[in-house]
């Protein structure tokens, strides 16, 4: 029997969600499973960084600064947020995303695992978009390479 999304529990319907993005399923088949788990778990940045990382891979910049603001506001402390925010608000023309790239850049500096995860996150992102610029110019700003 197939298990309705509505009776799920939203952390099940999360880690579904990031399963099925990791075994390659389109962003815009899981913008409405991650927009669902936001629905139920407003609170949850993790589930906000989801959801902006792919509207930005579907080429949505501002739903995606929408979602990383929330992610931001909500765990001020998570790199990807910001990475997210400053790829959206680079792709939107807008200003600001200094201050966001010295977080994140700080961040992944300090705790190895958060910089193995954000590195992994951009290789896997560029894997999805090879010609994505700004996100290859926020990844050269925060591991200067």
């Amino acid at each position: 029997m197939m298990e309705n999304v509505e009776t799920l529990n939203v952390d099940t319907l999360f880690d579904q969600g990031l399963e099925r993005y990791q075994a390659g399923e389109s962003p815009a088949d899981l913008i409405p499973v991650f927009k669902e788990v936001c629905d139920r778990a407003s609170k949850s940045s993790s589930a906000w960084t989801c959801l902006s990382w792919l509207y930005l891979l579907e080429d949505k910049p501002n739903s995606a600064i929408k979602a990383a603001q929330k992610a931001v506001k909500l765990n001020p402390q998570d790199p990807q947020a910001r990475v997210n925010l400053s790829i959206a608000m680079l792709e939107k023309g807008q200003k600001g995303v200094r201050q966001h790239i010295e977080v994140a850049t700080q961040l992944v500096m300090a705790v190895p695992e958060l910089k193995e995860e954000v590195e992994k996150n951009f290789a896997d992102g560029l894997n999805r978009k090879p010609d994505w610029e700004h996100a290859q110019r926020v990844y050269n700003w925060i591991f200067g390479s």
